[in-house]
C-alpha cells in the first residue's frame, strides 16, 4: 500500500490525499502505519489467531523488523504487543475498545 495506490483507488490526486489527511495533522505514511497497527492489534485480540506468533502477525501486515514493531505497537497503544495479546482478565473484559492512540 503506498500513497499513490491509496489516492488511485479514490480517483483523486495525491495531493487531495495529502490535503485531507492533513486536515487531521497526519501525513499519507502515518495514516498507513496506524491502519496496519490496528490490523495487528485486531488480529492480536483475536482468539483463533492465538497459535499464530506475533512476528507472523506482524509481518502480514508489513512489519518485517520485530524490534520496531514491538516499539511502533507500544507508542500507539500504550502496551507491548505480547502484553496486549496476553492482559490480565480485568483488562481482557474492555478489550473490543479502541486503544488510544
Amino acid at each position: 500500500m503506498t500513497p499513490q495506490t491509496i489516492a488511485d483507488a479514490h480517483h483523486i490526486s495525491l495531493r487531495r490525499l495529502q490535503q485531507l489527511l492533513a486536515e487531521d495533522d497526519m501525513s499519507p505514511a502515518a495514516w498507513i502505519r496506524r491502519r496496519r497497527l490496528e490490523r495487528c492489534r485486531l488480529d492480536l485480540a483475536n482468539p483463533r489467531l492465538n497459535a499464530r506468533p506475533i512476528q507472523a502477525i506482524a509481518e502480514r501486515w508489513g512489519f518485517s523488523d520485530p524490534a520496531h514493531f514491538s516499539r511502533l505497537f507500544r507508542a500507539a497503544y500504550g502496551i507491548p504487543p505480547r502484553d496486549y495479546r496476553n492482559p490480565p482478565p480485568q483488562v481482557r473484559a474492555n478489550r473490543q475498545q479502541p486503544c488510544a492512540e
